[in-house]
């Protein structure tokens, strides 16, 4: 069992009976989510909200219930991967695409579970590009104000070469800044700039980590 499975499936078991379970989205959410799937078929009634295309068809393979997150009135818990935690446990998501519905799902959730694997604790974010979803129209304008600011962006491309599109039908510029200093102002300046729909930034949003070690699995409480 890889570590972004044993991570998947210990998260799992923080799900509870009648739980509202934001479904997070990524190689290593995939594993939860089947965990969880298996945990349904035996008998474990809860309500899924999900947070990308991707993560709802697999939830919808393995039986597991939905809403949107619309339908429901909170989330109890939302389990999802990062892409970066600092020592701070401050993180970068989004390199699966999924960031805008990510951050929404999670701003609704009484509580908010990361699971990784020990290679994406950094003492300080910036290594993985910064993620930024923005609007088609004017895209290039950031990319110029960007580009005016040293933070090399790069516009995401799909397969086919043309640029990725998210589910929410927007762009990803991805900012490749090697050392985010000051991940707050950073987040809100990015958050004053139009046409930025949402960024990859997710600031005080943890409150438990687990990280799966070579040694074994580390349980970190954030807030």
């Amino acid at each position: 069992m890889n570590l972004k499975q044993q991570v998947g499936e210990k998260a799992a078991e923080y799900v509870k009976e009648g739980m509202v379970v934001g479904l997070g989205t990524g190689s290593t959410a995939y594993y939860m989510v089947e965990a969880l799937g298996k945990r349904v078929k035996e008998g474990l009634t809860i309500t899924g909200v999900t947070t990308s295309t991707q993560t709802k068809e697999q939830a919808e393979k393995l039986g597991i219930p939905l809403k949107t997150i619309d339908e429901v009135e909170t989330v109890d818990l939302t389990i999802d991967g990062a892409d970066e935690i600092d020592a701070n446990y401050q993180g970068v998501k989004g390199g699966g695409g999924a960031l805008l519905f990510e951050k929404i799902v999670a701003d609704y959730s009484k509580k908010v579970i990361w699971i990784v694997d020990e290679s994406k604790m950094v003492k300080t974010l910036g290594a993985f590009p910064l993620p930024v979803e923005v609007m088609p129209y004017g895209s290039q304008q950031l990319v110029r104000i960007f580009e005016g600011k040293g933070f090399y962006p790069t516009m995401r491309k799909n397969e086919d070469g043309e640029n990725y599109l998210t589910d929410g039908g927007h762009y990803i510029i991805d900012l490749h800044m090697t050392k985010i200093e000051d991940p707050q102002s950073l987040a809100e300046w990015l958050d004053g700039l139009t046409g930025v729909m949402e960024h990859g930034l997710f600031l005080n949003r943890v409150n438990t980590i687990i990280v799966g070690h070579e040694s074994g699995l580390e349980i970190i409480e954030a807030r």
